[in-house]
């Protein structure tokens, strides 16, 4: 077109937000579906970091180089210092403000499905037809947006739990987890935000060796036991708790005897099932990695069912004495 240089550089920047929109919706489920986050405001950040890259930094490293065997590149690395600080300083910036990261709980396979198969029919067709594209994609988008969060995530070596509140925000077992172990609950739950630690958990009650929380989900109230230490457990009291609870997890290969009412997450059913999330509903809702890989080609051999290594009976309600460990 026959235009002045402002509009075709107004034009230029429209396009290239555009393009970055697109790319930023194109990669959306498939960000939240694997880290359970994903960020907003990287097409703004990008105007600006991408220019300052390419316009900026990269000269001024060619000339600092270029210039370094007559001593003449100190004056190009200190641009070269200042431009990479404004570019993470523009990066904190982006990733510290308010709603910049969209963070939701694992999301189901056919919501996840339905988002890239009507995206890649709404990108590859180019009549009319693309538009029909936009209805799995906005029933997969539904759906992944009224996922709700678990009651307890376990991880695989049944070390590390977390109870999510009412409000989303997880609990954990241990008050040593790491960074990046709270990070991971957190993600999971699809809270972005500082964790708490069931020490401070009201349906609490918890020692050195072991917490038993109590709460009311699903319609009814639950127990569940969960140890976190190694120390020796005296077999009688170790056995009457597990039967006082409705879920029982711990790191530790339990006995024979310890038969909870519904369920039992411990170092063998772990070792099958891998990390799991749990719903407390009737009847009980788990998911399992084992369970979730089970038919990939990288899995190995199937894992057995569930009915194998879960204890499960049906949910019949009543009021259970808590234990003290």
């Amino acid at each position: 077109r026959e235009e002045g240089v402002p509009m075709r550089l107004l034009r230029g920047l429209a396009g290239l937000t555009l393009t970055g929109l697109a790319v930023e919706f194109a990669l959306m489920p498939l960000a939240l579906y694997h880290f359970h986050k994903s960020g907003l405001y990287g097409v703004l950040a990008n105007l600006v970091a991408i220019p300052l890259t390419t316009f900026v930094t990269m000269p001024l490293e060619a000339l600092a180089l270029l210039l370094d065997p007559v001593g003449l590149g100190g004056l190009f690395w200190a641009g070269t210092r200042w431009s990479l600080s404004a570019l993470l300083w523009l990066a904190h910036t982006a990733a510290d403000a308010p709603g910049a990261v969209v963070v939701a709980p694992a999301m189901s396979r056919w919501a996840f499905a339905a988002m890239i198969g009507g995206g890649l029919w709404f990108a590859l067709w180019t009549s009319r037809p693309r538009w029909f594209g936009l209805i799995p994609l906005a029933l997969g988008a539904l759906a992944a947006a009224a996922t709700p969060a678990p009651d307890l995530l376990v991880t695989g070596d049944g070390r590390h739990l977390a109870l999510i509140d009412a409000d989303g925000r997880p609990a954990l077992l241990r008050e040593r987890a790491g960074d990046f172990v709270q990070s991971v609950m957190g993600e999971a739950a699809g809270h972005d935000g500082e964790v708490a630690f069931l020490d401070q958990y009201p349906g609490a009650d918890c020692t050195r060796d072991s917490c038993v929380i109590t709460l009311d989900r699903g319609g009814r109230r639950w127990t569940i036991l969960a140890t976190r230490s190694m120390q020796h457990l005296e077999w009688t009291d170790l056995t009457a708790a597990c039967a006082r609870a409705d879920i029982v997890i711990s790191e530790r290969r339990l006995p024979r005897s310890c038969t909870p009412r519904h369920l039992r997450l411990d170092a063998t059913a772990l070792k099958a099932t891998g990390a799991a999330t749990v719903r407390l509903t009737d009847p009980l809702i788990i998911d399992t990695v084992a369970k979730r890989v089970a038919n990939h080609p990288w899995a190995g051999q199937q894992a057995p069912p569930l009915d194998f290594r879960l204890r499960q009976r049906p949910l019949r309600p009543q009021r259970v004495p808590r234990w003290r460990p």
